[in-house]
């Protein structure tokens, strides 16, 4: 039997049972792993968008891997670069036409805030135009940084909370002196930290 209400429990063969919910949390369980998505990809970050879709990072184990190019079809509006001044209107009218419950993915920079487009002609963010849920940062971001925020979303409906959220980044921080980065301050530095990778290892 799956985690529908919070808790899991297998039953055996020869066991019976029922399983008690609330509607709303049945429905958000079932809508997270049916997404279908339609891709508004604009610019550059189309490029990570195909990775994320390659079988390296397998977005069909998250249910979100068919897309949609009606948007009456679809439920997920991955909004994926730079939005325009022109496009806006082109934007909101795909959003107008997808039908509820649905929700939108800002992916990257550019589509969150505007990214380093500071002119007339970009949209300092597609939260300008539509309603967005979560917010995905980079420029571009990487694919594990827009599962993250796939997950978040996930999270967001099955809760069915409407508040926007955003990606928070990976911090590893690191433990030691040693694991940072070490640079020379020139090539005749007697402190070289990188070894020669002939001659013995000796400088000269």
């Amino acid at each position: 039997m799956g985690d529908v209400s919070g808790r899991s429990v297998v039953l055996e063969g020869s066991e019976q049972g029922f399983a008690t919910t609330r509607v709303d949390a049945l429905l958000g369980w079932a809508r997270k792993y049916s997404l279908f998505a339609y891709p508004f990809v604009t610019a550059c970050c189309g490029m990570e968008f195909m990775a994320l879709n390659s079988p390296r990072f397998d977005l069909a184990r998250f249910g979100a891997e068919a897309p949609r190019f009606s948007p009456r079809q679809a439920d997920l509006l991955w909004v994926v670069g730079t939005i325009s001044q022109r496009q806006a209107p082109a934007l909101k009218r795909i959003f107008d036409q997808m039908m509820e419950p649905k929700w939108v993915l800002a992916f990257g920079t550019c589509a969150s805030s505007g990214g380093f487009y500071d002119n007339y002609t970009t949209v300092p963010g597609i939260d300008k135009v539509i309603p967005v849920d979560v917010y995905i940062p980079g420029c571009p971001p990487r694919p594990e940084a827009v599962l993250d925020g796939l997950m978040l979303l996930q999270d967001k409906i099955a809760r069915n909370e409407r508040r926007p959220g955003v990606v928070k980044p990976r911090v590893d921080p690191p433990q030691q002196v040693k694991e940072l980065v070490q640079l020379r301050r020139s090539a005749a530095d007697p402190t070289e930290l990188v070894p020669r990778l002939a001659g013995g290892g000796d400088k000269t």
